[in-house]
């Protein structure tokens, strides 16, 4: 749960204060408040808990003990899933700026995945 919880609030810091502005141009929303429906918020903890659970289940069926498996781990789903996932996703006529939004939210994918794997893994 504590992985989980740590990252859904950094997405929230991320997006919210950490890189706001940019992530505002990245949807082509520089000048204009983002709307604020119960969706962008319940959307994003789901997410974030199934990505939580399936790595979780994936770190213990792998036997993963250590810091080293863990940022393994994190470069291996951060990068070669989340982060690749994220740019191609973004890559869309809807995405004014897809490069600049594929690197803010796949770059908070891959830090969060670290943060969860090492959480997962500090207990063992």
């Amino acid at each position: 749960m504590l992985a989980f919880v740590v990252y859904f609030v950094l997405g929230a810091l991320w997006f919210t204060l950490f890189f706001k502005k940019q992530y505002k141009i990245s949807l082509g929303k520089a000048n204009e408040t983002l709307p604020n429906k119960p969706l962008f918020i319940v959307g994003p903890a789901l997410c974030s808990f199934v990505i939580t659970v399936a790595s979780a289940l994936l770190i213990y069926a792998l036997h993963f003990q250590s810091f080293n498996q863990a940022l393994g781990f994190s470069v291996l789903v951060g990068v070669g899933f989340l982060f690749a996932s994220t740019v191609n996703i973004a890559i869309n006529p809807n995405i004014p700026r897809p490069i600049l939004y594929g690197i803010i939210s796949g770059t908070y994918h891959v830090v969060g995945i670290f943060l969860v794997s090492i959480i997962l893994v500090a207990p063992q």
